[in-house]
């Protein structure tokens, strides 16, 4: 698994011990598997942004602070400029940038994401709140309850994102959206 993984996996392991809590009762506030939490924290596989968000809401913390290590410290604004925010590549088909990482308790999780098209299938995944999707570039298939909608350059969607969700890119090539986590 890559660096980021490994570096991200020790931070929530590090979170779970400054808290001294114990996986199983990790699992119980997260909703998750004790053995699903206990893969999360090995740093061998892919954390779920849908988990990080988990964690962060059940903890009161940024997402952006596992993504990046670092503690958010602006309060009157927090500028991103064009391909700086701070980034993590989960796989090959998804690259997230965090656009609000230096902001203190924000009030949702603006992203920037990439998808690389590829032949795998739809991964689909939920997490508490709702979602904003607007289409930067490309097309997107957006899989909401097993319903395919084809988003393109413009197009947006808000919803609920408790109902399993995934996307895909189209026509061979990436597609770029501004996602907002609320």
């Amino acid at each position: 698994m890559n660096e980021q993984i490994r570096q991200i996996a020790e931070r929530l392991k590090g979170l779970r011990d400054s808290l001294d809590l114990s996986i199983e009762e990790t699992a119980v506030k997260c909703n998750k598997s004790p053995d699903a939490i206990e893969l999360y924290e090995s740093g061998e596989v892919d954390i779920p942004m849908s988990y990080l968000f988990d964690v962060a809401q059940v903890f009161g913390i940024d997402t952006s602070t596992f993504i990046s290590g670092d503690e958010p410290k602006m309060k009157a604004y927090f500028l991103t400029r064009k391909g700086k925010g701070v980034s993590v590549e989960r796989t090959k088909a998804y690259k997230y940038q965090a656009l609000a990482s230096g902001f203190i308790n924000p009030k949702s999780e603006p992203l920037e994401v990439t998808v690389e098209p590829n032949t795998n299938p739809i991964y689909m995944n939920t997490h508490a709140g709702q979602e904003f999707n607007f289409v930067l570039e490309g097309r997107l298939q957006l899989r909401i309850n097993n319903k395919d909608l084809i988003l393109e350059t413009g197009d947006s969607i808000y919803f609920d994102s408790s109902n399993p969700h995934g996307m895909k890119a189209l026509d061979g090539k990436p597609v770029k959206f501004l996602a907002i986590i609320i």
